[in-house]
């Protein structure tokens, strides 16, 4: 027999840590290769994760709703295909003295393990500590110098601080704020304490009184949640600027309306605006690729690849953003056919981790609610986020050879949120602009 070790799997370059929803399996069950075992979530997508052997499940070593960081053993399977993990009845003896402390999550030396959870605030290589933009951000919001962070013991790999241990260190750095209180002259520590303690229950009072008593209190569901913390740690990460502009997209109208039975017909998918968007600013993003970058420090991140990332309603009305990868190879049928299958994938909750990762442009199409323009949030780590409008008719100027008449036109604002530190104001609308333009000479003749 041999015992196999489940693992967190990685979701993303940016994911270091997902949520355990729901355990399909208890210890004592058995399970096949690929078999669901759990149902994990991340700031990204929810996702379920297979089993990569055969045989019984002997040990889970986290609940539901735990955190748990990427890499680490989350379960074990008893195989009797012994010759299919050569090292692991060396580690299985171990077993039994791992699991105990869940906040050595990281550490892979059996007993050992719960001393040098103790210890972990300093780096064993003596290198500086690596820290996520969400901890570094948490740290700034709370005043915590880096002096201090790097005091602060992380559970994560190699020491690593993860969003519990700040979190952890924050409520705990707030009790000990109040300890040496204890220790000043007794006369005067006490009353300021118990004034204190007084200030903060009336405050607490008065806070769940102002709601008023005609109200309903709903409280966020877990990816609310997650797309909160995204979008306050995008404004604390990059400095937003937001360009507008707007297209004559009359042609682009009138063609689709003029094939789109058909391309049901010959291809058995619809064709909507969103492929004919992406189109275009795939077009762009080849003229102008600072766009599609990231920022790592000091340091600028030019994709290569063309991966456009396109907002998506969800029945909750949340939203996701799937990802169509190397979006510059495909054509328009390959565009639409792309864009349908995510979009039907997130409304029915079937969207795989990958197909939410590795985005580095992304579109949101506010006129699908009626929305004539927005000011998108930019999805980190991209630079640049693009709005498209609802498309209305208006009556405007159209230049011609014979002078200038009015006619009705089908009209669309187009908005651009992009990152101050690497796309200026120069960039942003050029290439803003550039879109438009692109759009307004769409081909009424364009064959599919």
């Amino acid at each position: 027999m041999a015992t196999v070790e489940l693992v967190m799997p990685k979701m993303g370059e940016s994911i270091m840590e997902a949520t355990i929803l729901r355990w399909h399996k208890k210890p004592g069950d058995k399970v096949k290769v690929d078999e669901t075992v759990l149902e994990i979530a991340t700031d990204k997508v929810d996702s379920e994760v297979p089993s990569i052997a055969e045989g019984e499940i002997t040990e889970i070593l986290f609940n539901e709703n735990d955190v748990v960081p990427v890499g680490t053993v989350i379960a074990r399977v008893q195989t009797e295909a012994g010759a299919a993990v050569a090292a692991s009845p060396a580690t299985a003896p171990a077993a039994p003295a791992k699991p105990a402390p869940a906040e050595t999550q990281f550490q892979s030396v059996p007993a050992p393990a719960p001393a040098k959870a103790e210890t972990p605030a300093v780096q064993p290589s003596g290198e500086p500590r690596f820290y996520s933009p969400l901890v570094l951000t948490i740290a700034q919001q709370e005043g915590i110098s880096f002096a201090e962070l790097e005091k602060i013991p992380g559970s994560g790999a190699d020491g690593r601080v993860s969003k519990r241990d700040i979190l952890d260190y924050i409520a705990n750095r707030g009790q000990q704020v109040q300890e040496p209180e204890v220790i000043r002259e007794e006369p005067k520590a006490a009353p300021a304490r118990e004034e204190a303690r007084v200030s903060r229950e009336v405050t607490t009072v008065a806070a769940s009184n102002s709601y008023g008593n005609n109200v309903e209190i709903i409280e966020m569901d877990r990816m609310r949640k997650l797309i909160a913390e995204h979008m306050v740690r995008s404004k604390a990460t990059s400095p937003h600027v937001t360009s507008f502009a707007e297209a004559d997209v009359t042609n682009m109208v009138r063609w689709r309306d003029s094939v789109k039975k058909d391309f049901e017909k010959r291809e058995g998918e619809k064709i909507t605006f969103m492929p004919l968007f992406v189109e275009a600013v795939v077009k762009c993003i080849k003229r102008f690729p600072l766009v599609n970058c990231s920022l790592d420090g000091d340091k600028i991140i030019l994709k290569k690849d063309i991966n456009i990332g396109m907002a998506t309603a969800l029945p909750s009305g949340n939203l996701i953003v799937p990802v169509i990868r190397n979006a510059d190879t495909l054509n328009l049928v390959g565009l639409t056919k792309q864009v349908n299958s995510l979009a039907n994938a997130a409304r029915q909750n079937r969207l795989k981790p990958e197909d939410t990762q590795n985005g580095t442009f992304t579109i949101t199409n506010v006129g699908t609610f009626g929305s004539l323009t927005g000011t998108p949030i930019i999805n980190q780590p991209q630079v640049a986020i693009l709005a498209v409008g609802a498309i209305k008719k208006r009556p405007v100027v159209v230049e011609t050879e014979q002078g200038d008449s009015i006619a009705i036109r089908h009209m669309m604002y187009l908005s651009m949120s992009y990152d101050h530190r690497i796309v200026d104001g120069s960039l942003g609308s050029t290439f803003l602009s550039a879109v438009a333009t692109e759009l307004e000479n769409f081909d009424p003749a364009k064959e599919y």
